[in-house]
């Protein structure tokens, strides 16, 4: 498959729009220096809007649409429960969590954790993400968009992995956040309209042009096994998403790292002006949520029908794409390349951010100006891209479902990370010791189960190693008796009040998920 030129046209008026938009947002008013506040958290005042948008661009990228789509060839309808999840968190994060970070006028998560615990945990902390960020995250955005751009345009993957990356560097490197989150709108857009596109001429062709709701009902007769949510346990995926842990188990606890400790995430929030423009952002973007398997899902079960006979299932989107008539093939085209890049724009701008306030100023002393800060948090971005590129053919060349490869690598670590956040938050006495054995026990438990109980489901292993990770933080601050820590966290201080929009929009939430689960249980 080959793009012609109006698809062509397309994608270079995208380019030009969003690169042009960039550099104006990122502009400063005469004679102001940009700051590390307005660098890395767009001097805390993203409306509420281009909080939402940046928190579904930021996280819709190649392991998603990519990735979920060839889940979904696999797995079938089931795997969009890491998506309408992921809405219901957002709703928990954005009432019990994002509040305690707020009143702390943080910048990164570990700089949260050295307040709260001490400078060793802050340090772990940060070395830790840093590594999962560029070796995991970043290398899996640029492979897979990089895999999809070969198989749209056959392109080389290794040209394919430059572009993206010179891409995304041109036109978030200057600006930052700002840049990032204020052109994400844009994205969003297009990622939605790409997605429907995509989604209606799948579903048309499927029903011999017959439209959306007739395909979609083809769907559903000829291959209803596509269409169970919650798998039993004689169920061959059991083991990639088992049962009923997806609503009560360990999903939840991959669900709050990623939407509540996250650095890549929540750095979008932490800009925002006060608690309520937060939460404003966090229940758009919860709404979004609730879309998004229309937009990566679908296609993968389309394809099911479309192109059974796929060598990897990754394939199934961009084979999809092969159905789209000239200038519509453009649009998604375009609306995969945003989804890459603001994802790839996004995580660099973490990946600076926590290097630079974590790492680099603890070390460099307070002698370092502003200026200087930022222009290490550019050369940061742009060697974390440099750096992922070369390493992500040998990392995960060899993967079948990236997806899953993502989801079962941050599986060993992320109980770990939220036990001492939770621990942090809510048990005043927790010591940073008590932290640090949570933390180093989730890779220890996690590796143990893998080894010696395989059969476990990953999803299951998650949930289990979260308590014991919990229980293992609280006999050891027990054991030190060291009481209410000097950080602690007075929770009953900390504002959690919501407005009456965000309380029906969380309940309007909560009602298509049981709609959803009734109707596909």
């Amino acid at each position: 498959m080959h793009l012609q030129a109006l698809d062509l046209a397309v994608v270079a008026i995208y380019v030009v729009c969003l690169l042009t938009l960039a550099q104006w947002v990122s502009r400063e008013k005469r004679g102001h220096q940009k700051d590390t506040k307005d660098y890395f958290l767009a001097g805390r005042s993203l409306p509420w809007w281009a909080i939402g948008a940046s928190l579904i661009a930021a996280n819709i990228s190649a392991e998603q649409i990519i990735g979920m789509s060839g889940s979904a060839y696999v797995l079938g309808i089931a795997i969009a429960s890491y998506e309408w999840m992921s809405a219901l968190t957002l709703i928990i994060v954005g009432k019990y969590l994002l509040p305690v970070f707020l009143k702390h006028q943080i910048y990164t998560m570990p700089q949260f954790l050295e307040q709260r615990y001490d400078s060793r945990v802050r340090t772990v902390m940060a070395t830790f993400w840093l590594g999962v960020y560029v070796f995991v995250n970043l290398t899996s955005i640029l492979w897979l968009g990089a895999l999809a751009i070969n198989t749209v345009t056959g392109l080389d993957i290794t040209y394919a992995l430059c572009l993206l990356g010179a891409f995304s560097a041109a036109y978030s490197l200057y600006g930052g956040l700002k840049a990032v989150a204020l052109t994400d709108i844009i994205q969003v857009v297009l990622l939605t309209l790409g997605g429907l596109m995509i989604a209606y001429v799948s579903l048309n062709q499927i029903s011999g042009g017959e439209g959306v709701m007739p395909g979609f009902a083809l769907l559903l007769d000829r291959i209803p096994e596509k269409f169970d949510m919650i798998f039993t346990k004689d169920s061959p995926h059991y083991t990639h998403l088992p049962g009923i842990s997806v609503l009560i188990g360990g999903m939840w606890v991959m669900n709050l790292s990623y939407w509540g400790f996250n650095q890549y995430i929540i750095q979008r929030a932490l800009a925002a002006k006060d608690n309520r423009e937060a939460q404003k952002g966090i229940v758009f973007a919860a709404f979004l949520k609730m879309l998004v398997p229309v937009l990566v899902v679908l296609p993968g079960l389309a394809a099911v029908m479309l192109a059974p006979d796929l060598p990897a299932p990754d394939s199934a989107y961009p084979e999809v794409m092969k159905l789209l008539p000239a200038g519509i093939k453009g649009l998604v085209f375009a609306a995969l390349i945003a989804a890459i890049v603001s994802s790839l724009a996004s995580m660099t701008n973490s990946i600076s951010t926590i290097f630079t306030m974590d790492v680099y100023a603890k070390l460099a002393g307070s002698e370092k100006s502003e200026r200087h800060l930022v222009s290490v948090g550019r050369i940061v971005s742009f060697s974390a891209l440099v750096i992922a590129m070369i390493v992500a053919r040998p990392l995960l060349g060899n993967f079948d479902q990236a997806f899953q490869y993502i989801q079962e690598f941050t599986g060993f670590f992320t109980p770990g990370i939220v036990a001492i956040f939770l621990l942090a938050i809510f048990w005043r006495a927790t010591t940073a010791n008590g932290a640090l054995g949570a933390a180093v026990g989730s890779a220890v438990l996690s590796l143990g189960f893998k080894l010696f109980w395989p059969s476990l489901p990953f999803i299951d292993r998650v949930g289990l190693a979260f308590l014991l990770c919990v229980g293992l933080g609280m006999l050891i601050s027990k054991l030190e008796a060291a009481g209410e820590q000097p950080g602690a966290i007075k929770y009953e201080e900390v504002d959690c009040s919501t407005s009456a929009g965000f309380n029906y929009a969380s309940v309007v939430i909560v009602l298509m998920l049981v709609a959803i689960y009734a109707i596909w249980w």
